[in-house]
């Protein structure tokens, strides 16, 4: 890694030192809202478990987002209870406005969060920080999709996550596996030169940091999870959802433009050389139809299981449009490596763009087809509906393959300078 000093750059990482008589090694963060019910056994539990089986001092602190209940009370009762608890009162709400104020304020070398209703199994806590601590990794973050985690919840979360997870990884190219659980660690010398590149001060505030931080270079550790739904959630589904969507589309855009000034974080290091594109996958017409066929494929099933799962809830219009743009997103970035070669980051957000276009061009043939088929019939069969829609997704597919080639993906090596051969002479 780097070691020069210059402003915006990290120094190496190093293991931790002995930190000073009092100071904490760990700052845990709640953030809660009218949490009066559940604040006080989460912290007593946390509180109990850091004394058995965390070895440094630690402190825990509640982040009160301008709650309207007796929340303040029960957070100052705890803090002049027990030494290593203290609360912070937020005047305003949000979740990411609540972790930038107190770990901004923090002097404590590791800073964590975690959601008020401990659904995460606090034996995660840690190796989750360990590798913080030690100097392996700038970022640590709980996944409930890692193969060995044990997770209980039901489908519809399961659902939503997944996909949200897959349109990180098709539009935003993210490599970390779960955005969105609430538990997740930072060091403090990287907090304080990555959070002022992220402006979002809710529920995306998550994401947004994982983002800045991967393009930026740093290391972020994975800790598989065993984590149990909370059924008495007070987070709005839809409302999240949308504004994460907004979230991604803001910060896709600032990746594209370049408006995102990651030149502030040096590269832990150097080059990463996934970044390195590949010139030598072969892109001839025979392997660029059979990688589209089995991508095609594959989504096509994917598209099928989106529309039947939406098809639950909502009508075949929006459960159609819905399912088109999960697996549009994820066509799209399986083609981009799979079936044209294009390796790296760079054009990501634009083959996105152009994909979501080609989607439009999809939506339409399949949107008339459902509409065609309701003027026939006003009450079709499912199975009616999904052969409507296969046979509309095969002629969407035709057009889908030349727009790609010739528009999305073009074969530009035709374009670039013939290098100049060298002839060798034979030395004697």
């Amino acid at each position: 890694m780097r070691t020069d000093s210059s402003p915006g750059t990290l120094p190496a990482r190093e293991h931790l030192p002995a930190a000073d008589a009092g100071t904490p090694v760990l700052d845990v963060v709640i953030p809660v809202y009218n949490e009066e019910k559940d604040l006080e056994p989460c912290v007593r539990r946390l509180h109990a478990h850091l004394t058995r089986t965390f070895p440094y001092a630690f402190r825990i602190t509640v982040a009160d987002n301008a709650s309207t209940d007796s929340t303040p009370l029960v957070a100052a009762g705890l803090a002049a209870e027990m030494p290593e608890v203290t609360a912070h009162r937020l005047e305003q709400k949000g979740r990411g406005r609540a972790l930038r104020t107190v770990w901004s304020a923090s002097e404590a070398p590791v800073l964590a969060y975690m959601d008020v209703d401990l659904s995460t199994d606090l034996n995660a806590l840690l190796p989750l920080v360990a590798p913080l601590i030690s100097g392996h990794s700038d970022l640590a973050i709980g996944s409930r999709l890692a193969r060995s985690s044990r997770v209980v919840r039901g489908p519809k979360r399961e659902f939503i996550s997944r996909a949200y997870n897959l349109i990180l990884r098709g539009s935003l190219q993210a490599r970390f596996s779960d955005a969105q659980c609430g538990f997740k660690a930072i060091r403090r010398d990287v907090a304080q030169v990555l959070l002022p590149l992220v402006q979002d001060t809710g529920w995306f505030f998550d994401t947004e940091m994982l983002v800045v931080a991967e393009r930026a270079g740093l290391r972020i550790h994975e800790v598989p999870v065993d984590w149990v739904d909370d059924p008495d959630s007070t987070v709005h589904i839809v409302k999240t959802a949308t504004d994460d969507l907004k979230g991604v589309w803001r910060v896709g855009r600032a990746l594209a433009t370049g408006s995102l000034p990651l030149d502030r974080l040096a590269r832990p290091f150097g080059d990463d050389p996934r970044d390195r594109e590949l010139t030598d996958v072969p892109r001839g017409l025979a392997r660029q139809l059979v990688g589209f066929c089995v991508v095609g494929g594959l989504s096509t099933l994917f598209y099928l299981l989106l529309y039947s799962g939406f098809r639950e809830f909502a009508g075949s219009q929006t459960a159609n449009a819905l399912a088109l743009l999960v697996s549009a997103v994820a066509n799209t970035a399986a083609n981009r490596r799979l079936t044209f070669g294009v390796r790296g980051r760079g054009g990501a957000v634009r083959h996105q763009a152009q994909g979501l276009v080609v989607f439009g061009i999809g939506l339409a043939l399949t949107s008339g087809s459902l509409a065609a088929l309701g003027m026939a019939n006003a009450h079709p069969a499912h199975s009616t509906e999904l052969a409507v829609l296969i046979a509309a997704n095969l002629a969407a597919t035709v057009l889908r393959f030349l727009l790609f080639r010739a528009w999305v993906f073009p074969d530009r090596s035709y374009d670039a300078p013939a290098e100049p051969r060298i002839q060798r002479v034979p030395t004697r």
